[in-house]
């Protein structure tokens, strides 16, 4: 029955992002030391299709926190989880513990205006994400 949690994140995630701002055209591409500093001064908050936001803390230490309660995910699949993430050239790598079955992915990130950026995923979806400073 863990297929069913993993259809309904994938589809949370990627369904309207796949369209999101396609062109890189104009936006400068987050690298290295400037990307850690990034994800760990900032809360991510990844556009959910239906509404709302799902929140990502990327911490110092190589973890991530992940929370889908606000978006309702609580009811159909495990509502929080942890990964750790890690840097890999100019890619933010990113592995969940259940979400996505622990799949392996890496993002290029875009700056988007103040305050967000585009991410681009290693399997073609893209999305974007609101930064909060912590």
């Amino acid at each position: 029955m863990r297929i069913l949690p993993t259809i309904l994140l994938s589809a949370l995630l990627a369904a309207p992002m796949a369209q999101a701002n396609s062109s890189a055209e104009g936006k400068q591409l987050v690298t290295g030391e400037e990307m850690r500093r990034l994800v760990t001064q900032n809360r991510f908050f990844l556009s959910a299709p239906f509404g709302g936001e799902l929140p990502l803390t990327y911490y110092v230490d190589g973890r991530v926190d992940g929370s889908g309660e606000a978006v309702g995910l609580g009811r159909w699949l495990a509502p929080t989880d942890q990964g750790r993430w890690w840097i890999a050239g100019n890619q933010l790598c990113q592995q969940w513990e259940q979400w996505y079955n622990g799949r392996k992915f890496c993002f290029t990130l875009e700056k988007d205006g103040p305050g967000a950026v585009i991410w681009r995923r290693d399997d073609g979806y893209s999305g974007r994400a609101r930064l909060a400073r912590r």
